[in-house]
């Protein structure tokens, strides 16, 4: 197998309001302040509604493919120009809401379909050296600070079935729990140290 000569990636993934934004801002600047070269992969949430596409519990088969290949493409741009890559839902990300979209709604999930989106995102997460997944505190409202689907019952399936593609797709990871930031931000930066220390950044 050839090597692939890419930054670091840290994706983090999970239900909506559970953080995920908020906890990369702070490790991005953790490591800017250690002179590490930062770039950003967004969430393509507000993307995708400016243009049209369905989300959330109307997410479509059309809909995750445009995010799983719209994801990959801007985590590509973005290897360009970074030591460190970290990305705002990372691509199994996507496949989770589908599922859950598909629960909500009561149909069934088409084998050929899924297995196929499978098959794409499991080849692209091996690039993922680190996978960050929050955790639904129900007792959390939801955020103010974007455009929110106020359904509580589908963000709790959200969660769910982002952590069962997780599983089912074999995809190490780490929990990134409501109330333990902090613990984790010291965790991941030091894991972004020894990983560029080993690439030879910064020796």
């Amino acid at each position: 197998m050839v090597s692939v000569e890419r930054p670091v990636m840290i994706g983090v993934l999970g239900t909506h309001s559970t953080g995920k934004s908020t906890f990369l801002a702070r490790l991005a600047h953790e490591l800017r302040r250690d002179d590490i070269q930062v770039a950003t992969v967004s969430d393509l949430g507000e993307q995708a509604q400016r243009i049209g596409l369905p989300i959330l519990f109307n997410h479509t088969y059309a809909s995750t493919l445009w995010f799983i290949t719209r994801g990959i493409s801007n985590e590509l741009e973005a290897w360009l120009h970074a030591d460190v890559v970290l990305v705002d839902r990372a691509v199994p990300d996507a496949l989770g809401y589908y599922r859950a979209a598909l629960a909500y709604r009561g149909e069934q999930l088409d084998a050929a379909t899924v297995a196929s989106l499978e098959s794409l995102v499991r080849s692209h997460s091996a690039h993922y050296d680190l996978l960050l997944r929050t955790t639904l505190d129900p007792g959390l409202p939801l955020g103010v600070n974007k455009r929110r689907d106020p359904n509580l019952d589908f963000r709790a399936l959200a969660d769910q079935h982002v952590n069962q593609v997780l599983h089912d797709l074999d995809l190490p990871h780490e929990l990134l729990p409501s109330h333990g930031h902090q613990a984790a931000l010291e965790r991941v930066v030091a894991f972004t140290g020894t990983r560029l220390a080993g690439a030879g950044v910064g020796s």
